[in-house]
């Protein structure tokens, strides 16, 4: 349901904050279109393995928000939150 693409990066990170776990997740290609949903999929799946991993401490744990931060290039151009 969706076209392949050449990744040339991709990068997930994450860390320990306040009130949970941080997670930031990055991908870039050399092509002609954005990859912000392949970047969204990488810190959704990655929520979700923190989920399993910790399920067993509490069950009632909840995954609150998967955004877009930055993007450069695509059909749509430069994005950046809060500048819209």
């Amino acid at each position: 349901m969706c076209h392949p693409l050449a990744l040339t990066h991709v990068d997930v990170a994450a860390e320990l904050a306040e009130d949970g776990v941080r997670i930031t997740a990055t991908a870039t290609t050399v092509g002609q279109t954005g990859v912000e949903m392949e970047a969204l999929t990488a810190a959704a799946v990655a929520a979700l393995t923190v989920y399993d991993m910790t399920k067993a401490l509490d069950k009632g744990i909840v995954i609150r928000t998967v955004r877009l931060e930055a993007k450069s290039g695509g059909k749509s151009g430069d994005f950046m939150r809060g500048n819209s």
